[in-house]
C-alpha cells in the first residue's frame, strides 16, 4: 500500500474507497473497527483495513455483491479471500495500492445510535467502538489493541469507565472477570509496535506504566461501584458527554444519569434529575 498521507489516520487510498462507496448509500451498513477509530486528527494509528458491519447476517452477502459491482465499475479489483455465512473478506487494490476490506455481521446491540460521517457514511459511535475493542483486547493478545485501548483511556472514557460498561454487551462477563482477562496482556516488547503504522513514536515503557495505573484504578473504580449499575454508562448533561463518576459521592450530586444499551443504541434521556438504575434506563 503505497505510503501516502492525509490530515487524518487513512491513508489516500482508503479515502478513495470510502468516497467511491458512499455514490451507493446505505442506511445498513456502518464502518467499525479500526478505520472507525482511527477517523479522529489526534489518532495515535494508521488501520491497514476497513471493517464494514451490518445488523443482519443475511444481509452480509448482499451487501457484499452490491459493494463488489460498485468498485468493479469504478475500476477496482475485487480478489476475495474468505467467504462464511456472516463475514466476506476482499483484498481492493487499484494500481500500486491495496487495502483489506471485511463485510460482516454484528449485534445491533449497542449504547449509542450510529454517527453519519460524510466520508464514511455511517460509523459505530465512539463509545462503542472503545467497548468493542476492550473485550477484543480481553480476547486476543495484539500489539494494535494495546495502542487502540491507551488512545480510548486518554480521548474517549478512562479504562475503569469503558471497561465497567463494556459488560453489557457481554453478559458472560463481569467488570472484575474483564479485568482480570486484561490484566494477561501487556506483555510486549518494542519491535512489537515496529509493524504498525503509528502517527508517533511507542514509547513502550510509558505505554506500561499508564496500562498498570488504569488497571489499578479501573480494579478500584469496579470494587466501589454498585453491581447493579454494571454494564452501564454515566453521562453527563451538563458536560454533554460520558464520564466516569467519582468515588463516595450519590450520582444525583454529581448530575449524573446512567445510560444502558438496547437494539440500535439510544441518545441519553434527560427527562429530570432523578436516577433510575434499572437495566434499560437512559
Amino acid at each position: 500500500m503505497a505510503d501516502r498521507r492525509t490530515p487524518v489516520p487513512l491513508t489516500a487510498f482508503q479515502r478513495e474507497l470510502l468516497a467511491t462507496l458512499a455514490t451507493r448509500p446505505t442506511d445498513d451498513r456502518y464502518l467499525a473497527g479500526g478505520a472507525a477509530m482511527h477517523f479522529a486528527p489526534t489518532s495515535t494509528r494508521y488501520s491497514d483495513d476497513l471493517d464494514f458491519f451490518h445488523d443482519s447476517e443475511s444481509r452480509v452477502a448482499s451487501a457484499f455483491d452490491q459493494d463488489r459491482g460498485t468498485l468493479g465499475d469504478a475500476g477496482y479489483e475485487v480478489d476475495v479471500d474468505l467467504v462464511l455465512p456472516g463475514f466476506v473478506r476482499a483484498v481492493v487494490g487499484k494500481g500500486a495500492d491495496a487495502t483489506r476490506i471485511d463485510w460482516a455481521h454484528d449485534s445491533a446491540w449497542r449504547f449509542m445510535p450510529l454517527v453519519r460521517d460524510e466520508l464514511g457514511g455511517f460509523l459505530l459511535h465512539p463509545i462503542d467502538l472503545a467497548a468493542n475493542k476492550v473485550l477484543a483486547l480481553a480476547g486476543r493478545d495484539e500489539p494494535r489493541d494495546f495502542v487502540d485501548i491507551l488512545f480510548v483511556h486518554r480521548t474517549v472514557l478512562p479504562l475503569a469507565g469503558v471497561s465497567w460498561a463494556a459488560v453489557g454487551k457481554d453478559p458472560g462477563l463481569s467488570p472484575l472477570s474483564l479485568l482480570e482477562l486484561l490484566k494477561r496482556h501487556g506483555r510486549y516488547r518494542p519491535e512489537d509496535f515496529e509493524r504498525l503504522q503509528l502517527t508517533e513514536p511507542f514509547d513502550l515503557a510509558a505505554a506500561k506504566k499508564e496500562w498498570l495505573t488504569a488497571l489499578g484504578d479501573a480494579e478500584a473504580f469496579a470494587r466501589e461501584r454498585p453491581p447493579e449499575e454494571s454494564g452501564c454508562l454515566y453521562y453527563s448533561p451538563s458536560l454533554d458527554r460520558f464520564v466516569t463518576p467519582s468515588p463516595g459521592v450519590a450520582l444525583g450530586e454529581q448530575g449524573l444519569v446512567l445510560h444502558f444499551g438496547r437494539p440500535g443504541g439510544v441518545l441519553p434521556r434527560i427527562a429530570d434529575s432523578r436516577i433510575d438504575s434499572s437495566p434499560g434506563t437512559s
